[in-house]
């Protein structure tokens, strides 16, 4: 997996590709730690590109959120579609995880 990063107004934005697995999410979860820990605070995920998630991507999602939730901030997912969207529906994730169409809506939607 990718993982691309930019800092918006709002939020960190970071944008995902490839897949998120046992292999990636740790870099996923380091990647938000290192964030967090330069000051940012809320985030969009991109998943866009994401063309798998497994269980190991979902909890590392719930990893993120914690840390997030703790640093006062929010977290908000973007352009989930297809197979990946198909995981979150059937996990339940997309009522833990306010989803959005696209990152633009996503970062408009932070308070």
């Amino acid at each position: 997996m990718d993982i691309q990063t930019r800092k918006e107004a709002k939020a960190s934005v970071l944008t995902l590709s490839g897949r998120m697995d046992a292999v990636t999410a740790p870099a996923f979860e380091a990647t938000v730690r290192q964030l967090i820990e330069s000051g940012s605070v809320s985030f969009v995920v991109d998943f866009q590109r994401v063309e798998y998630i497994s269980s190991a991507g979902l909890r590392a999602l719930l990893a993120t959120a914690k840390l997030q939730k703790n640093s006062g901030g929010q977290i908000r997912l973007a352009a989930i579609t297809g197979s990946v969207k198909e995981v979150f529906d059937i996990s339940g994730f997309g009522s833990i995880f306010q989803m959005h169409d696209t990152t633009e809506n996503a970062l408009a939607a932070l308070a």
